[in-house]
């Protein structure tokens, strides 16, 4: 009788380990985190998250273009006699002009709020997000700081921006993403970042100081940027680089304080990555 033969079947296939994203550090000239060298070193308040309701920013957004409103006028009111003497014309002029732009900031305020709160963005992105808002959001900061609320207006004025953003339903290629992320994320929060930009085939620049973004947008050119930063910073980024392509701005926890172990919404971070490239490609197996 011949010998009786044992057959293996062969191993299950196994999933290979999830793509990590390649991770570039940039080095350029200002430093991020500069905005928080007041830092007392005692615990930020709330745990260093400064989640707001958007209506916190229409607040002082209010606020803002009263008291420039105000000014102006004041110092018109001031300067106003002695510019009549050279012509009765100039201050009714002045007045005029100060008339009709404090209308259109009143009517562009009321737009933008009907656009965040109706679902429906009512002015292109360039009049918008991309637009004088950027301008709006710095201002409104400024007038923040005096009454100890920045951080918490810049958190609010962030989540409109990134709203209108998100809803114009930008789609670009996975080439054409960058994912701009600071050195002072935990390891927790990065092993994230590396595993959801891997998985969607996007690059990842990590920067110790600031404007990385101009210089990577420079180098790369991109159609489309997800940053992550705390509000300071991200306004300033914002500022830098949100009226030059699409950004959507993530911000970020601070439960140790600034600039160090700093933890994100990694599931808000997949959504904005996956609107943008689409859906990631299916987990590849080994052979058996």
């Amino acid at each position: 009788m011949a010998p009786q033969q044992t057959v293996t079947p062969p191993a299950p296939p196994t999933s290979a380990p999830a793509p990590r994203a390649q991770l570039i550090h940039i080095e350029v000239d200002r430093r991020l985190g500069h905005e928080w060298d007041e830092w007392n070193g005692r615990a930020l308040p709330g745990g260093g998250n400064f989640s707001a309701a958007p209506r916190l920013f229409f607040h002082f957004a209010a606020l803002t273009i009263a008291a420039v409103t105000g000014a102006v006028a004041f110092l018109l009111y001031l300067i106003g006699p002695r510019l009549g003497t050279l012509s009765p014309l100039v201050p009714r002029i002045l007045w005029s002009v100060l008339a009709v732009l404090a209308v259109l900031q009143w009517l562009y305020l009321g737009v933008l709020a009907a656009s965040f709160y109706s679902g429906r963005n009512l002015l292109p992105e360039r009049l918008m997000e991309r637009g004088p808002y950027l301008q709006l959001m710095n201002y409104t900061s400024l007038i923040a700081r005096g009454f100890g609320k920045r951080d918490w207006v810049e958190h609010a004025a962030i989540d409109v921006y990134n709203t209108l953003a998100e809803r114009r339903g930008r789609r670009v290629g996975k080439g054409e993403l960058l994912v701009l992320i600071p050195r002072c994320l935990s390891k927790q929060a990065l092993d994230g970042v590396l595993e959801i930009a891997g998985r969607y085939e996007v690059p990842v620049f990590v920067a110790t100081r600031g404007q990385l973004a101009r210089r990577v947008i420079r180098e790369r050119r991109p159609r489309a940027v997800v940053a992550v930063a705390c509000e300071r910073d991200m306004m300033t980024g914002l500022r830098d680089v949100a009226g030059k392509l699409p950004v959507l701005g993530l911000t970020m926890q601070l439960p140790n304080g600034p600039c160090r172990d700093a933890a994100i919404d990694l599931g808000q971070m997949e959504q904005w990555v996956r609107g943008l490239v689409g859906a990631a490609p299916a987990p590849a197996h080994t052979k058996p």
